[in-house]
């Protein structure tokens, strides 16, 4: 075997700018979700802002995308993580990562309903008696409902459980959002129109063949067998296997080349899952400055250095979120822009690297703050980028839901 090929730190920053769409801004948002594989949905704001910061398109052109194109569904993926995904992709990653959180989740809440003495002791029975209700429920409503809607029509959903007994933040709640979740996360239904603002997290619930058109074409594109029930949930008849092979493709052409532990950190899959979709694909390895990472064997073209780029990225952007060992673009600067469980701050990007962070003021004011020296130039691209950034939020207001120290104090 011959020397693995050397991929130095410039030519992966210079693949980061031109795959994450830095230099060369989208025609559309569904564009920006395709090229970085999904985009964090956890705090509603990211989606927005991700898709700005690589094609500049408005609020209104993200809601389109979402809500009347349908080309882009929110749902659970990668790490037990909202994303939003390209409406092609959703049973891929259903089969690939969403089920194996599904299941998870299930045995979870199974066991606080027994813990808690609901079901008379089946709490299995009881819990999949009352999913049905709910799908009833969602169905003779011919269209979307929200939770209060369904758990009035499906009353077992307000069953109450305790949490954390005797601490001051505990106390009774609902099942109500527990059950949807883990319906949604089993692929049963999907989550449809926003309610409220911008920020938003509460959405209205469909049946999947009322929500994703053309569900026949959908699952024939993502490996469901050619007479797959077009009216069933997210990911019947895909292989598991083939679906991770298949997520695995697309975090190399967008993500890599990188680790073996980057990808199972990002998907959220075992060794074994991981080695099993690599050993699918047409990889090679490559030597990333010293250790010894993947890179599609057919995609081995690099660029000599990244372009000089500027970027404000929001908290949670998929792209300081793409890889677990950051050090090639992060730097030093993780305790500023991190908070203690591993969440990206909002951070400031120049030629391919974090350079620093920056927060929305309670005036709209976008105020930043670099941590290293980029240059009178790379200032300038920065400063222009705060300014369209500041135009683009006008009255809305963004409070990341992760705190980092260097947001916090920036927008204090």
């Amino acid at each position: 075997m011959g020397m693995a090929l050397k991929v130095g730190e410039a030519a992966r920053r210079g693949r980061l700018v031109e795959r994450h769409l830095l230099a060369a801004p989208a025609a559309t948002a569904a564009e920006v979700a395709e090229s970085l594989v999904a985009l964090h949905a956890t705090d509603p704001m990211t989606v927005y802002l991700s898709a700005w910061a690589r094609s500049r398109c408005t609020a209104e052109d993200m809601d389109a995308a979402l809500y009347a194109e349908r080309a882009l569904v929110r749902m659970l993926g990668m790490r037990r993580t909202v994303f939003v995904v390209p409406a092609a992709l959703t049973d891929v990653v259903q089969a690939a990562c969403t089920d194996d959180v599904a299941r998870r989740i299930r045995r979870q809440l199974e066991k606080d309903l027994v813990g808690g003495g609901v079901g008379d002791g089946d709490a299995g029975g009881w819990l999949r008696s009352v999913e049905d209700g709910v799908l009833r429920a969602l169905a003779a409503r011919g269209g979307g409902a929200t939770g209060a809607q369904l758990s009035t029509d499906e009353p077992r959903l307000r069953t109450q459980l305790v949490y954390a007994a005797g601490k001051s933040y505990g106390g009774a709640a609902n099942v109500t959002s527990r059950v949807l979740v883990l319906i949604a996360a089993e692929g049963r239904m999907v989550r449809g129109h926003r309610r409220g603002g911008l920020t938003s997290g509460q959405f209205e619930w469909f049946l999947p063949e009322k929500w994703l058109r053309h569900r026949a074409d959908l699952g024939a594109d993502s490996g469901a067998d050619a007479g797959a029930d077009p009216g069933a949930g997210l990911g019947a008849g895909v292989d598991a296997g083939a679906a991770r092979a298949e997520l695995a493709r697309r975090w190399l052409t967008a993500f890599g080349p990188g680790l073996v532990s980057d990808l199972q950190w990002w998907a959220g899959w075992t060794g074994a899952q991981t080695k099993a979709a690599l050993a699918a694909l047409p990889v090679t390895e490559v030597d990333l400055d010293g250790q010894t990472g993947v890179a599609l064997a057919d995609d081995l073209e690099f660029p000599v250095d990244a372009s000089p780029v500027a970027a404000l990225l929001p908290a949670l952007d998929p792209t300081p979120m793409g890889w677990q060992s950051r050090s090639w673009y992060l730097g030093p600067h993780t305790p500023q822009l991190f908070d203690r469980t591993g969440n990206v701050g909002p951070t400031v990007w120049w030629a391919g690297r974090v350079v620093g962070g920056w927060a929305q003021r309670a005036s709209g004011e976008v105020v930043y703050r670099l941590l290293e020296d980029i240059g009178a130039d790379g200032a300038a691209a920065v400063a222009a980028e705060a300014a369209a950034l500041e135009a683009w939020l006008g009255a809305s207001r963004v409070t990341p839901r992760f705190r980092t120290p260097l947001e916090r104090e920036l927008s204090a």
